[in-house]
């Protein structure tokens, strides 16, 4: 497969924009209903790619197709969580055959759920996370990459978090999925180093997503209080990283990136306003 690979900046009022051309690709993005995951389906579709969107919410996936198909993307929406084992593979497996030849699979799905020291923690919670963050990730990893070796050729991008690289207050179980993500990109990269696979951890800081509400549970005004006196990332931040690294030339590996926004430093020390 011969990739092409240039990008172009344009100023805007806001800064400076790339776009990346390249040929179709099919993209599989989990979590694709809100904040990175939607980022990410309406810049891999404005870089003309197919998109198989997963997520939870079945009407919230039509509302997105709908907007994407309006500018002439091609898009397939697969309703299911990714804890379900077996709804997974029944989908997967049987993708129609102009769709199973995934190119990219963003696993992105994944959530916090409260901020409780470790000795007074929901263990409710603990297994929601770790189900989603961790055994959602492999599940996924296991029903597409074995199409990817077979082909010799794809790319898979983890949405892993800064919190993987050392915890913070509060953060115990969620900084342990994340390090696994970190630690199992590693070792996937490692695993298919003899094909031209690729494998991307994404290492994102403070993003303003709804990811705050769903670990305070609705509470809209302590997710609020997290981005508090800094401007933070977007999920459109994030999703710019990662088409750009899935369009790298074939004989570059954007391995791991740290994305922080410009008054963080690491997981635990933001400099606020």
């Amino acid at each position: 497969m011969v990739w092409s690979f240039f990008h172009t900046f344009a100023t805007e009022k806001k800064g400076y924009r790339f776009v990346i051309n390249d040929m179709k690709k099919i993209v599989l993005i989990t979590g694709a209903t809100s904040g990175i995951g939607l980022a990410c389906a309406r810049k891999f579709a404005a870089n003309g790619d197919k998109l198989i969107l997963t997520g939870r919410n079945e009407s919230r996936l039509a509302e997105i197709k709908k907007e994407l198909t309006e500018k002439g993307s091609d898009v397939l929406t697969l309703s299911f969580d990714v804890r379900d084992r077996e709804k997974a593979e029944k989908y997967i497996e049987t993708l129609p055959a102009e769709w199973k030849e995934i190119d990219v699979l963003v696993n992105n799905a994944g959530l916090a759920l409260g901020l409780e020291p470790e000795f007074e923690g929901n263990l409710d919670d603990w297994a929601t996370m770790i189900d989603t963050n961790i055994k959602g990730l492999l599940t996924m990893t296991r029903l597409v990459v074995p199409g990817m070796v077979e082909r010799n050729r794809g790319h898979i991008i983890n949405v892993g978090s800064v919190a993987g690289d050392a915890a913070y207050a509060g953060g115990n179980v969620y900084c342990a999925t994340k390090a696994a993500v970190k630690a199992l990109s590693d070792g996937l990269r490692i695993d298919v180093a003899n094909t031209a696979i690729r494998v991307t951890n994404l290492k994102p800081g403070l993003v303003e997503t709804n990811f705050s509400n769903i670990r305070f549970r609705g509470d809209k005004d302590r997710a609020a209080n997290v981005y508090k006196g800094i401007k933070p990332l977007t999920g459109d931040d994030i999703a710019d990283v990662a088409v750009y690294a899935a369009n790298a030339p074939e004989h570059v590996q954007i391995a791991e990136v740290l994305i922080l926004a410009t008054h963080q430093a690491s997981g635990s020390m933001i400099y606020r306003t």
